[in-house]
């Protein structure tokens, strides 16, 4: 995938700024065409840079106040099985692939440690998870953000 150029980035950097602006809003706040916006983000979808227009919810308003990471080592050949199956837990809100002694990222909410060991014991108990460990979050240090890459990639001459 291509960086995205100076104009990407500025039109990321309002809708961070203004996730519900309009099409139109979005140009007259950038100062270019409408059909350019439009095109713009029709191109950031088509490209996975836009992948969600969900907003952020905070799953302690859901009731979930507990967030937890587990790790897990996964039968090689039943990995896409066992990804289907997490998606299936509505308290498995993101999974990862990644390199090292373990094979899955999983973040996960629950409403309590007793709910936790339950949500655990479920994925453990998933055909091809073979073990896990679980560490919680005891709080956010750092949350999500792309603001920084995306003020960098607006400066002109920067890496990007």
């Amino acid at each position: 995938m291509t960086p995205l150029d100076a104009l990407d980035a500025r039109l990321l950097l309002v809708l961070i700024d203004e996730p519900r602006a309009t099409v139109l809003a979005l140009s007259q706040r950038l100062g270019v065409a409408r059909n350019t916006v439009q095109a713009r983000l029709a191109r950031l979808e088509q490209r996975g840079a836009l992948t969600s227009l969900e907003r952020c919810v905070d799953p302690a308003a859901l009731g979930y106040p507990l967030t937890a990471h587990i790790t897990a080592a996964v039968t090689q050949r039943r990995l896409a099985e066992v990804a289907d199956a997490l998606a299936e837990i509505p308290e498995v809100i993101e999974v990862h692939g990644i390199s090292g002694n373990l094979d899955l990222l999983i973040r996960v909410v629950a409403r309590d440690a007793e709910d936790l060991y339950r949500v655990a014991g479920i994925i453990l108990a998933t055909p091809g998870i073979e073990r896990t460990s679980t560490a919680l979050v005891m709080r956010n240090l750092v949350t999500h953000r792309l603001r920084p890459l995306l003020d960098r990639a607006n400066q002109p001459g920067q890496p990007r």
